[in-house]
């Protein structure tokens, strides 16, 4: 008889383009969605959690870089006899936000402007610094069609990076709008007001193209404008077709920005000619540059900058980016910029989609994880994280005056946590302490049960001593102190300050 094979192990790893999050990472996190948070609530934002789940219908094809609307998100169908609907992962955050307001609008008011953060979910071929899941931030007034809503998304989005630790002069908002462009299309050949869908396929790789503008260079886009271009990895991207004169017409475009936003604004006049739409798009843009002016949000901050299209096909009017300026090194150690952090814009047609009705809307999505990344490249977060105080267990027959300990250390405020593994070696509990990066061990034994009081180790001393700490700073300031048991707390509380106010 043959002997029955065990089913082999589950290998111990996330998806490939997912990845996990431990302590500090996810507790930076949440600090930085606290006080982006707050700046959105100051501007009058309510807050939104949508569902993680949507029909595919309701997303719609919108996603990046894609042409069908299950390729690129996590989709499958309902198990209803083959005919349940199909539901996908969200991708973003805004396309739930044009299905909630247009199912929930007669009980939101007019404008609704609303903040969401969360994950979404890419199914895309992932890379270095590339994941299939991550966090989103984004802020959106539904209801609006005046420019000074896109002032105010921009302005806000200046505002969140400064608060969030990223000083003026580390990062610029660059305006573009999606009408200047369709307005040089037209002058290009490839948009006939008068027959839209005609030559639709060309003019999303145009605007792809352009999106990638700072990774590609002028050359990758103008390969991407004509047959196509093969990266690096060998894999072939579709070109859009155009002759040599017709790219010129667009890399002129994207190349239209000059030393003021008044010349800029000539110069696109230009480009556009006799296009309605263009000209449309080139008088929103200087009403938004108006309103940030007079609110004193200046160049030094915010620009109109033609060669910022998003990617998304979405959007129907004014689009931003926000690009951190400082450098960073690559992982060959030479020197880039690191680039953009939040992007949006005006997509007054997506509700539509819903309704019937147009629905003016507008805002903006922040990229959280590039922009930890971004504070971590610049110092401003990252240290390691405290770990609690750690009360050592001495006896096992007085687990409960530890807690005891520990619950008074709680409520005092302090981070604290009795060491729940095996007591038998004191040295141990010491190594754990220091795994957990805390920065005191207390210790009542028998003998300091008796005599009603503990001894508080200052871990964060005792490590400078072991490095490189004076004798003399060690006699000012010893590693362990003894106090009665009464004065744990302030005493505890004492030697945290002077790390540095650690574990509360």
């Amino acid at each position: 008889m043959a002997k029955t094979r065990k089913p082999p192990r589950p290998r111990a790893e996330t998806p490939k383009g997912f990845r996990d999050y431990f302590g500090t990472e996810v507790t930076e996190r949440a600090e930085m969605l606290r006080v982006i948070a707050g700046v959105y609530h100051r501007y009058g934002f309510d807050a939104l959690e949508s569902s993680a789940v949507e029909t595919v219908e309701a997303l719609g094809k919108f996603l990046p870089d894609v042409d069908r609307p299950n390729e690129g998100v996590f989709a499958w169908q309902e198990d209803d006899a083959g005919g349940g609907d199909w539901l996908a992962l969200r991708y973003d955050l805004t396309a739930p936000l044009a299905r909630v307001y247009a199912q929930h609008r007669n009980d939101l008011p007019t404008p609704y402007r609303r903040y969401a953060m969360g994950p979404v979910w890419r199914n895309e071929k992932p890379g270095p610094g590339r994941f299939r899941q991550f966090y989103q931030c984004d802020a959106d007034t539904v209801g609006a069609a005046s420019m000074a809503a896109d002032a105010e998304i921009c302005a806000m989005l200046a505002d969140t990076l400064e608060a969030v630790g990223i000083a003026r002069g580390d990062y610029l908002i660059r305006i573009n709008n999606r009408k200047v462009l369709n307005g040089v299309m037209e002058a290009a050949g490839i948009l006939d007001p008068a027959d839209p869908a005609r030559f639709e396929a060309e003019r999303g790789i145009v605007l792809r193209a352009i999106d990638k503008l700072d990774r590609l260079g002028p050359d990758g886009v103008r390969a991407l404008l004509g047959e196509g271009r093969r990266d690096d990895s060998g894999d072939f991207t579709k070109g859009a077709g155009l002759a040599g004169e017709q790219a010129d017409i667009v890399l002129g475009f994207v190349s239209a920005r000059r030393d003021s936003g008044t010349a800029t604004l000539a110069r696109l006049r230009e480009l556009v000619g006799a296009s309605a739409t263009g000209g449309e798009g080139v008088e929103e843009l200087a009403g938004i540059e108006s309103l940030l002016t007079a609110a004193g949000y200046g160049p030094d901050r915010i620009v109109i900058d033609p060669a910022v299209v998003r990617g998304l096909g979405y959007y129907t009017g004014p689009v931003y980016e926000a690009e951190l300026t400082f450098e960073i090194f690559d992982e060959k150690g030479r020197k880039r910029q690191f680039g953009s952090v939040a992007g949006g814009g005006r997509y007054d047609d997506l509700v539509k989609r819903f309704t019937g009705q147009n629905v003016p809307a507008t805002g903006i999505s922040i990229g959280v994880d590039r922009l930890l990344a971004a504070l971590r490249e610049k110092g401003r977060i990252g240290a390691r994280e405290t770990g609690p105080v750690v009360v050592t267990v001495m006896d096992r027959d007085r687990m409960a005056d530890y807690q005891a300990m520990v619950a008074e250390l709680r409520s005092a405020g302090i981070r604290a946590e009795v060491y729940l593994g095996n007591p038998k070696n004191f040295g141990n509990q010491l190594k754990y302490a220091d795994r957990r990066a805390s920065p005191a061990a207390v210790i009542e034994g028998a003998d300091e049960k008796a005599r009603g009081v503990v001894q508080i180790k200052d871990l964060v001393l005792g490590a400078r001593i072991a490095e490189s700490a004076t004798l003399e700073e060690w006699k000012e300031r010893p590693s362990q102190i003894e106090v009665p048991r009464g004065e744990l707390v302030a005493a505890l509380r004492d030697m945290l300050a002077g790390q540095g106010g650690a574990a509360t």
